[in-house]
């Protein structure tokens, strides 16, 4: 028995096509681990939408330990990419992989299962109907023969790390063939700045904490210095290169300023604005000497009106400039991020200054 599946939107279940072979189905994998450095399949041998073969590296910053977080862009309209193209199979590899599994996604929301299937369309030249939900009849894929043998380039395949989105059913071509040394003519074809923007959605920010002074714990209407050392945030670097197609980009994200919120309405932030630019060094904000108790801070917070027992939720918002560059001499920026971390102050009426 052979199984064709179609995942039709605002379904729950597939529309499932039965034709009865002597061919026995065959497992299917799709929806499988993410893992963006194993291939086309899902580590179990099927062949999977949901797997992309973009590698990510961390050129600086991003793959240490403890607590890490990914970015949250500035636009609310901004998105990563919900689908695209790549290179999946060489003539050979296709070959090999319908002979010895011959199940999973052809296409991001359509499977086959059984060989015949892949045999009818990659190695006996009949055509196929893509799956295009956004068009009003489906559009016919011509055959292949003998899975192009001899030809040197690669079938293609749509890939959606999410399936559930709906703006992944706009990838909607099942696996197709392009010649060596090129990209598909396709609006989801893979260039630099679709790189970096998935770059993006993986660069990892580590939660750091805001020194204060005094150290979470303050006194009612007297000046919490806050302040990040120049060593605390650094740079973060992410690399992004699709195989087979030469295409690569690097997304940098530099952080540039810090918001605090203090958690209460009765509270004064300095600037007023509770914007902290970075200095020339790196560093955010003064450190908290001796002697400064009742000056300003250039980067801090006044509370007035103790915490009773409950404390405040200081929040640090830390801005982060991005840009990337990417292969052919392209280069760009995308939308600022940002990324929060909350810390409790404890607020006293003791009116005792430490100088």
């Amino acid at each position: 028995m052979r199984w064709r599946t179609k995942f039709l939107a605002g379904t729950l279940a597939p529309v499932i096509t039965l034709v009865l072979t002597s061919t026995s189905a065959q497992a299917f994998g799709g929806g499988g681990t993410k893992d963006e450095t194993s291939g086309s399949t899902d580590g179990k041998g099927s062949l999977s939408s949901s797997v992309s073969s973009i590698r990510i590296t961390y050129v600086s910053g991003g793959d240490g330990g403890g607590e890490q977080g990914n970015l949250t862009a500035i636009d609310p309209d901004w998105e990563p990419p919900a689908c695209w193209y790549e290179p999946a199979f060489t003539p050979e590899q296709l070959k090999k992989f319908v002979e010895t599994d011959g199940g999973g996604d052809v296409g991001i929301h359509e499977s086959w299962f059984g060989e015949e299937l892949w045999t009818d369309h990659y190695r006996d030249g009949k055509p196929a109907d893509n799956f295009d939900l956004h068009k009003p009849t489906n559009s016919v894929a011509d055959g292949y023969k003998d899975y192009n043998l001899g030809k040197k380039g690669y079938f293609w395949r749509g890939v959606a790390p999410d399936d559930s989105d709906p703006e992944s059913w706009d990838c909607g071509r099942i696996m197709f063939w392009v010649d060596a040394n090129q990209v598909p003519d396709d609006p989801h074809a893979p260039t630099p700045e679709m790189l970096a923007d998935y770059a993006y959605n993986k660069v990892k920010i580590p939660k750091t904490e805001v020194d204060l002074k005094p150290q979470t714990k303050s006194t009612v209407n007297l000046p919490t210095w806050v302040w990040l050392d120049k060593g605390t945030f650094k740079e973060v670097k992410v690399r992004a290169e699709l195989p087979n197609t030469g295409l690569w980009a690097e997304t940098t994200a530099k952080p540039v300023a810090l918001h605090l919120e203090p958690g209460t309405d009765d509270a004064e932030t300095f600037p007023a604005s509770g914007d902290c630019e970075i200095n020339a060094d790196g560093s955010i904000g003064t450190p908290y000497t001796k002697g400064k108790a009742d000056q300003t801070p250039p980067c801090g917070i006044r509370y007035l009106r103790a915490s009773n027992g409950e404390p405040y939720q200081l929040k640090a918002s830390v801005t982060w400039e991005i840009s990337w560059e990417g292969s052919g001499g392209t280069a760009g920026d995308l939308p600022d991020g940002t990324f929060e971390t909350t810390q409790d102050m404890q607020v006293q009426e003791i009116q005792s200054i430490n100088r």
